[in-house]
């Protein structure tokens, strides 16, 4: 029994540590400029997070405490949690696996279609209801002033790899056809009717290319990136998590074999 519950504890030890990389991973997504315009998207890997890690402190008094009541709700607790972390890892490899981009002949950054994007971001993030809360916020952000600071001569601007959101929301696309100015500033379209985008386009600093679906599908193309990187960490951390709720249920069940094995013998004796 002893045995049994030292081991419990190791393993929601371990489990604790695993809490560390999903909150780590829920602030890096929370903190980017991007997710920071989408309030509900930026917190539910931090909140997954910090259930895993109070559950495993759940688990660690249970098992120090020799308190099989408590283990048993942590078994419980923490098979809800890993069952929440599966949905949401192939909710997100799912909805980011389409790909919008495309190559841009003569420019060393991509441009976006908004259609090359899962049809449920889309409809969640991209639509009318939601989009002229997520362009105010983009137009106050620094993402696009900061471009004029960075790249000054157009060979400097063209040779950069700009991420999707810079590409599709600070520069209109390039099938339109306008002369570089600055990073933020175009003029002179010569092929305007071949994209809505290119009547869009704003050299207006609150404007630029905020409304363009260009705009909307380089937003789309920084979270598929963004919860990309971020799924590789949850994969591993998932794992992790299962293997050790796997021995912790076969210590639980261990132990509660050896009770009743000890209660059968004192009843006999």
């Amino acid at each position: 029994m002893a045995v049994s519950n030292n081991l419990t504890a190791i393993l929601n030890f371990i489990a604790f540590m695993c809490s560390i990389p999903i909150i780590t991973a829920g602030i890096w997504l929370a903190s980017k400029p991007d997710n920071e315009c989408i309030h509900w998207i930026r917190w539910p890997v931090v909140f997954m997070g910090i259930s895993v890690l109070l559950v495993s402190l759940l688990g660690f008094v249970g098992a120090y405490r020799k308190k099989e009541g408590l283990l048993g709700v942590y078994l419980v607790l923490m098979a809800i949690l890993i069952v929440l972390l599966l949905v949401l890892l192939i909710l997100a490899f799912v909805v980011t696996r389409p790909n919008g981009a495309y190559s841009v002949p003569g420019r060393a950054y991509h441009e976006y279609r908004l259609d090359g994007f899962s049809p449920w971001l889309r409809n969640h993030i991209t639509s009318s209801d939601y989009w002229g809360r997520i362009r105010t916020c983009l137009a106050d952000s620094s993402i696009c002033p900061k471009l004029s600071q960075e790249y000054i001569t157009p060979a400097d601007f063209f040779a950069a790899h700009l991420s999707p959101i810079e590409s599709g929301c600070c520069k209109p696309p390039t099938i339109c056809g306008f002369q570089y100015t600055n990073p933020t500033s175009w003029i002179g379209p010569s092929n305007q009717a071949v994209d809505a985008d290119c009547f869009i386009w704003n050299n207006d600093p609150s404007q630029l290319c905020y409304n363009c679906n260009s705009c909307k599908a380089g937003l789309l193309g920084n979270l598929r990136q963004e919860w990309r990187k971020a799924n590789i960490i949850l994969i591993v951390t998932v794992v992790v998590l299962i293997w050790v709720y796997l021995i912790a249920c076969s210590a639980y069940r261990n132990a509660q074999t050896e009770e009743l094995f000890r209660r059968y013998k004192q009843g006999w004796v």
